[in-house]
């Protein structure tokens, strides 16, 4: 037989933390398209980068494969190069999180309404059926 957990979190530190994630959420949606345009920019500038690098290494090349389409007078040369990670330059990877507008509205919302019940309550702590709701902001 399994026993509850009394979990007992103050309410002016639950305050503080949703107020700090909803700050957090704010800033990183804000400064989303700013830091999908830089890693727009690292990508753009990797595929150039992997171009060269992959002339440069063509005597390397095995298993070499064409494939031209008449219809847009397109030729299409594929190659593979054996090597380890590490010697070729690595892709760019993203630093941040993507949220989608109306992910950001539903959390938005959900921790904005958390806070406006929370500072209408007159008990001093959270109990653990309320952490449990707010907890996935926290």
């Amino acid at each position: 037989m399994s026993r509850q957990i009394t979990v007992k979190v103050a309410t002016t530190k639950v305050i503080k933390a949703l107020e700090t994630r909803l700050a957090t959420l704010e800033k990183n949606y804000k400064e989303q398209t700013a830091n999908e345009a830089k890693h727009l920019k690292a990508y753009e500038a990797w595929k150039k980068e992997i171009g060269k690098w992959a002339i440069a290494n063509f005597s390397k090349a095995e298993n070499l494969r064409t494939n031209y389409r008449s219809w847009n007078k397109n030729l299409n040369v594929d190659f593979d190069i054996t090597v380890s990670e590490g010697q070729f330059p690595a892709e760019p990877e993203k630093d941040f999180e993507v949220i989608h507008s109306h992910q950001y509205k539903e959390m938005k919302e959900d921790i904005t309404n958390a806070l406006t019940i929370l500072k209408m309550t007159d008990e001093e702590t959270v109990n653990a059926s309320t952490m449990k709701q707010i907890a996935k902001y926290l």
